[in-house]
């Protein structure tokens, strides 16, 4: 049998599916622009024309952005010791994975024993006498993005640290033996080589912020709602398919304008940390 053949039979099946996520993503947006068989914006117009829904799409950037900087800032670190460490790592690497044992409902709902008025916290800041109400620690952004960050952590995490498994330990020595501090062999060895692995990290935490469902319908409630959970209420609870379809694109969309940039400045770093120029 050819190569080339070989080739096209073990690429069949990815093919296949890459065509069917393009037919419903094309069904998708299709459905969102014509009304009774004819080209329409006039779901746009009234999606963008509601405070609420406008409120609602900076909402779900916030809590993305906010999520993926402070799973940045704690995984970053982790994924260092764990990559550094030299006892046996897979006893970190479980620990690391070990949250995705766990149902995402199970956590989250997790978050509202421990937060809630009711919950862990106020508990036992009650029993303290450090506070005479409960605090407002969920059903708002603090609580989603502390939800979201618990959820999403490992993804970071592995990201990162599958890039700096693959960085030579000796060319840290190398900087600390020509006398460059700790601090200047991090900014000008250790960082720019980790660059792949945090903006990949990055990209996969903000694309599954934005859509995140049920962890915002769990912490946020219905009165702070992100575009993921509206579009599941659309669908589930009033069956508007049209308009779930226009909010999805319009998620689909902002997700692009800021992930396709991130891939821009992640193939200019791989021709530039690989010395050659890529196509």
């Amino acid at each position: 049998m050819p190569r080339s053949l070989r080739i096209a039979l073990l690429l069949l099946p990815s093919a296949l599916l890459m065509g069917v996520f393009l037919v419903g993503l094309f069904r998708l947006i299709g459905s969102s622009l014509t009304i009774d068989g004819h080209f329409d914006l006039s779901i746009y117009e009234a999606i963008f024309s509601r405070a609420d829904y406008v409120a609602m799409l900076g909402r779900t950037v916030r809590i993305a952005v906010m999520t993926t900087l402070f799973c940045l800032l704690l995984g970053f670190p982790t994924a260092c010791f764990v990559a550094r460490y030299q006892g046996n790592r897979n006893v970190l690497l479980l620990l690391v994975i070990f949250p995705w044992l766990v149902s995402i409902v199970v956590r989250s709902y997790g978050w509202v024993v421990i937060l809630g008025p009711r919950g862990l916290i106020n508990g036992l800041l009650s029993w303290g006498g450090m506070t005479g109400r409960p605090l407002k620690l969920m059903y708002n952004d603090f609580g989603v993005i502390l939800g979201l960050v618990h959820v999403l952590l490992p993804f970071m995490i592995i990201a990162i640290l599958s890039v700096l498994m693959q960085i030579p330990r000796n060319l840290e020595e190398a900087s600390a033996s020509l006398g460059g501090r700790p601090a200047f062999s991090f900014r000008t060895v250790l960082l720019p080589l980790s660059l792949p692995g945090v903006l990949t990290g990055v990209t996969l935490v903000y694309l599954m912020s934005t859509g995140a469902i049920v962890t915002p319908l769990l912490l946020g409630g219905l009165g702070d709602t992100m575009l993921g959970t509206e579009i599941f209420q659309e669908v589930m609870h009033f069956f508007d398919y049209p308009k779930a379809a226009a909010l999805a694109t319009v998620l689909l969309v902002t997700a692009l304008a800021v992930v396709l940039p991130i891939q821009m400045i992640e193939r200019w770093l791989s021709r530039r940390l690989s010395g050659g120029s890529a196509p």
